[in-house]
Order: structure tokens, then sequence, then C-alpha cells
């Protein structure tokens, strides 16, 4: 009852490591050769940090993060919008962490190794395709020294990211990438702790706005922090990207201009960017819903399934929370094509939902109704929108989103201690 996984990311690793908890044998399947701890910082919100703890993975995020303490929207003139205290401080039993996304995977790539051992991992073998049968399904892949190769067991789960060849068979017709107008660039720098220390906050309006948070604790010699942060231009979607990489490094020249005179008592925006050793590039994408994640043994999870905009800190959680649903449904229905079937009628709606939820703005949104009443600048925000109607916005997202504080408190554990797979 092998799984056969497509893709080495968070969704795969969690997957993997997933059904070795339960007993269920799984090979991943990653197209580079060699993995690197590549990307910048994310944010786990506490529903995924749970799910990384019943792994057994706590002592480790402490040393690869750092527990947020603080969320906070931030007008255009540096005055807060809304600011809550989040994981523990905000009353949940779990964190959130904020980490670098390439020691996220590594992590999870280390524990692979020491749990399930080296055959469980095969890199450098690219997924294009598969065929299916009513008893398995085989997995086509290209391999990395130019040749072929073929991989039997009994589901695929295909983790492979905004670019899945396996959805492409699936929706042979489907569009490219759906660009909704923004533009960011991403960089990581050294800098003094800002405001709690472990603060998440954003800044700006919903055309033009910068995000900051570390994703280290302050170095115990110079006192600075690794501080992940995302500049945000909004441009005219009706006319294209007009480049043709998806991902690429540029000079800060391409948008620093626009916040040059972003400098607050708390926060020097042009001199963090300017810290950098290297700036990222891409457009905002997501893509449109689809009816169906399964197709007979095979089904889509994390990006793969419903990739989202980067807004409300959903995409990696998510990605944990999939393999771990998938792996309750193994448990429930065995590794077969009725696990897969119960997976997508438990998910598939609500992250639907969610990823139209994100394209408006997610829990950012509330600053679409500030710009409109005060332009983006006041004193007290108090004098432009009552705290209730934030609150009310707020509390929606969260739920949305499946980490409304008693919702998740309550829950009981996705995947119950000690719990197999019966053959």
């Amino acid at each position: 009852m092998t799984a056969l996984i497509a893709g080495g990311g968070v969704a795969g690793m969690t997957m993997a490591l997933t059904c070795h908890q339960i007993g269920v044998p799984a090979v991943v399947l990653e197209s580079v050769r060699s993995l690197a701890p590549l990307g910048v910082g994310i944010n786990l919100q506490p529903n995924a940090i749970r799910e990384l703890i019943d792994l057994g993975l706590e002592e480790d995020l402490n040393a690869i993060g750092i527990e947020a303490t603080e969320w906070a929207l931030v007008g255009r003139n540096g005055n807060d919008v809304w600011s809550e205290p989040r994981g523990r401080l905000a009353g949940y039993r779990w964190p959130q962490y904020s980490v670098h996304r390439g020691e996220l995977q590594m992590l999870l790539y280390r524990t692979v190794l020491d749990r399930m051992g080296p055959d469980a991992m095969r890199t450098g073998h690219r997924v294009t395709g598969y065929r299916t049968s009513p008893d398995g399904v085989t997995a086509l892949v290209d391999t990395r020294d130019g040749g072929s190769t073929e991989v039997s067991g009994s589901v695929l789960l295909a983790g492979d990211g905004l670019h899945s060849a396996v959805r492409s068979q699936m929706y042979p017709d489907q569009p490219e990438p759906q660009w909704g107008g923004a533009v960011l660039w991403r960089g990581a720098s050294y800098g003094p702790p800002i405001r709690s220390g472990a603060s998440f906050t954003l800044v700006g309006s919903l055309d033009q706005r910068f995000i900051h948070y570390p994703i280290s604790a302050p170095d115990p010699e110079t006192g600075l922090q690794l501080q992940n942060w995302i500049a945000e231009l909004s441009f005219d979607p009706s006319k294209g990207w007009r480049q043709s990489d998806w991902n690429r490094q540029v000079d800060t020249d391409a948008f620093l201009p626009a916040f040059e005179d972003w400098q607050f008592d708390w926060l020097d925006i042009p001199s963090l960017v300017r810290g950098a050793p290297a700036v990222w590039e891409f457009p905002m994408v997501d893509r449109d819903p689809v009816e169906r994640w399964v197709d007979g043994r095979v089904c889509l999870l994390g990006d793969a399934a419903h990739v989202m905009y980067p807004v409300g800190s959903n995409g990696a959680s998510q990605a944990i929370i999939d393999a771990r649903v998938m792996g309750a449904m193994f448990l429930d229905h065995g590794v077969n094509s009725n696990a897969l079937e119960a997976f997508e009628s438990a998910l598939i709606e609500p992250m639907s939902s969610l990823v139209l939820r994100n394209r408006g703005n997610g829990p950012v949104g509330i600053l679409g109704v500030v710009d409109e009443r005060c332009g983006g600048i006041f004193d007290d925000i108090n004098d432009v929108i009552p705290r209730a109607e934030i609150e009310a916005f707020m509390a929606n997202y969260k739920a949305a989103a499946g980490f409304a504080i008693d919702q998740l408190n309550s829950a009981p554990s996705t995947i119950a201690p000690g719990a197999q797979v019966v053959n």
C-alpha cells in the first residue's frame, strides 16, 4: 500500500512523515537533484504548528524559527489600524511561528531521512504524469540524467506546486496562473528588533504595502535579527505580466523609489531594504478553483490543489493541514481512492472559498475600508472605523481559514497518538 508523493516541498515532506507515523510506506519523488534551503520567510499558523508538534518537531521548530507574538496593520503614516496578539499570547494552545521557508523544508527533509531512510526520498525524479488502474497508479518520471522511469504504488499524492504536472494532466486546458496586478519584491535583512521583537507588521494600503517580520531570535552579540520583508505594488493586470520570468533576482531600483519616504520612528523601510544581499521579484498569482482534486487513485495537495495569494499566512500552513487530513482519511478508509474522495469532500469547498477570499485581500481587506474613509492617513483609527467593525472582520477570516481560537483549541487531534493503518 505504498503512497507515491510528487514533490518534496512542505506538503510532500509533511505527507511522507504522516505516512510514516501511521504505518504507510511512502516514496517522495522530487525534481531537484540536491535540496537547498531556498526561499524567504513564511508564517505558520497555530493549526499547522499543532500538526508539526504532533509529528514530534517542537524542539526543532524552536531552533529554526521564532514565535510570533503580534500581528499589526499600520496606516500609511505609521499609525496602527489594528494590532492583536498572536499564538499563545492570543489564547491558542499552540504558537504561531515565523520561519525561513528553506530552513523548514530542510528540517522536514532531514526528518524524513532520519525516520524513513534514504530510500524514501528520490531526488532528481520529476513526475511528469501518471496512469491509473482500479488497483493502483503508476507515476511517469523524468530523471536528471536524461532518462525516464515508472514508479508504481497504491495512490499518487501530488504536492508538486503551482506548476503541477499532475494537475496539468487532470486539467490539460487550464489557463496560466492568474495575475491580479500585484507584484512582490522579497528579501531578508539584519536589523534591530521592531515593536515586540516578534511582530508581523503590514504597512500601507491595498495598492502599496510593506510587510515585515523577524525569522530569527536576536543575535546575542550584535542584537540584530534576520528580518523577512516584502514590498508590494499594484499595476493594471489587463496589460499582463511584463516579464517572462515568474521569479527573478532584481536590483532595488525596480521598486524602492516608491518607498523612499517610508521612514517612521520605529521602522526605516529604505534602510532595511538596502541591507538585503539579494532581492527577488515575482507577480502575486493564484489559480481558479477546480471542481475536482481526485482522478481515481491520484489526488492534488497543497499549492497543486489550491494555490492562493500569500495573504493571511495560509499557503504553507494549509499544505501541512492537507497532509494531516489525508493521513486521517487513510486511517478511516485505507490507502485507496475512497480516502482520496473523502479528503476532497472535506476540504475542496472551504479551500476554494479561501482562495477567492484571499483574492479579495483576506484579512488585509480592512485597509481598503480605511483608504476609502481617510486615504490611509489618520491620527486615531477610532475616528475612522469603529473597533467592533474591525473585530468582526478579523473573526470572520479566522473562522474561514480554520484557526478561530475556540474552534481550534477544542478540536481533537487530527491523528490520534499511536493510530495505524491496517493492511
